[in-house]
């Protein structure tokens, strides 16, 4: 198969990493706005599959003629482009999946795109990342083992290995991303019914091997699609993983009105956002450089199997991989999406359409195909 890659920043380059070594891949060709740069990563990997191409996104003309000549396009550019690039996949007939992006109903746009991929052939699956993403495809694999779903339970968190100071964390990805989940209130479903509940709220211990007591609270954006795709379950939460006393102090940020996209105060006649002061004072701080990282993550999925309670239960723990210095959090992330473009480009996913990952990628064959790459999701049932 041809795979296209749109991106060449960390996930992009992951994920075509993952493409050359993969043997059902025979060409991959990334794409960046930067010709240098998109040829700067396709040399650092070494492998006569992969050539760099200048394209701009935006440019819907431009776009198409370059990703017509691939079966899957693998969209790892920032999360404004994923409906121009879903678009233009179907209008020249090639799959399509990407990285997620809740924010400004960016997912439910691509969605509502359903009946075009289906007339034209294509499948488009959104939202492929860690958290949205892999914790949705182990939502609909442990779902479909029972008769009667009843609840689902998810926890996720990329942290640092060894924290430091004043927040014991460090960022893995857009630290603008992160206060928006912080900030905006985090839907749920409780006791039948969709709520919102306000985010770093509802704290409680959680352990993993080598790592607890830590403590997991309400983000919002993690329950993406899940809401709609289990509209009659008893009980849908998401909440993010961090070290004791993060959420207390984000919160307090969050309070004091300098976390949100919109807040902004005047100084001496100019106004200023908040949240660009803070980021400009903190995300020095956050980097993580060169530390080692994590990313734990469980997926409980509760409910009847032949008239008997049942839970599913998945759990990951993955670690930055000193050999090649990429970090957990771009190993969960890029493989995942890695696979599933190549599940469709294989003939494994035959599906048409605009589908969320948990209707649609088999959770089976999914973590089988992480552990040969060293993403290890451990299943008890």
């Amino acid at each position: 198969m041809k795979v296209a890659v749109l991106g060449s920043g960390l996930m992009g380059k992951e994920a075509a990493r993952d493409l050359v070594h993969s043997s059902g891949v025979e060409k991959v060709g990334l794409a960046d706005i930067d010709l240098d740069r998109a040829q700067r990563v396709s040399d650092s990997l070494n492998s006569s599959k992969i050539q760099g191409f200048k394209v701009d996104a935006g440019n819907q003309t431009e776009l198409a003629e370059f990703i017509q000549n691939y079966d899957v396009i693998i969209n790892a550019l920032f999360y404004s482009f994923n409906e121009i690039v879903a678009k233009t996949a179907i209008e020249v007939g090639v799959h399509s999946v990407d990285l997620g992006g809740h924010i400004g109903h960016i997912t439910d746009k691509v969605l509502e795109l359903d009946e075009q991929a289906k007339a034209a052939g294509v499948t488009v699956i959104p939202d492929l990342g860690v958290a949205p993403g892999m914790i949705n495809i182990l939502s609909g694999y442990g779902a479909g083992k029972l008769d009667k779903l009843e609840s689902i339970r998810l926890f996720v968190g990329g942290i640092p290995v060894r924290p430091d100071p004043p927040l014991e964390y460090n960022h893995v990805f857009s630290m603008e991303g992160l206060l928006d989940h912080y900030s905006d209130p985090s839907t749920i479903i409780r006791d039948g019914k969709l709520r919102e509940v306000e985010s770093l709220t509802e704290i409680e211990n959680i352990y993993f091997e080598r790592f607890g007591p830590l403590e997991a609270f309400h983000t919002s954006g993690g329950t993406s699609t899940l809401l709609k795709s289990y509209p009659n379950i008893d009980s849908l939460e998401y909440k993010t993983i961090r070290y004791p006393g993060h959420a207390e102090k984000m919160k307090l940020l969050v309070d004091l009105n300098l976390t949100g996209a919109d807040q902004v105060v005047n100084i001496r006649g100019t106004e200023i956002k908040t949240r660009e002061v803070l980021l400009k004072s903190i995300d020095p701080l956050l980097e993580l450089k060169d530390k080692d990282d994590a990313v734990l993550l469980r997926v409980i999925v509760g409910g009847e199997k032949d008239g008997v309670r049942k839970a599913c239960e998945y759990e990951m723990v993955t670690y930055k991989d000193r050999a090649t210095n990429v970090t957990a959090m771009a190993r969960a992330t890029a493989n995942t999406i890695s696979v599933v473009a190549q599940l469709i480009g294989g003939g494994t996913i035959t599906k048409r359409g605009v589908c969320p990952p948990e209707t649609i990628v088999p959770g089976d064959v999914y973590i089988d195909e992480m552990m040969r790459r060293g993403v290890v999701i451990r299943e008890q049932a």
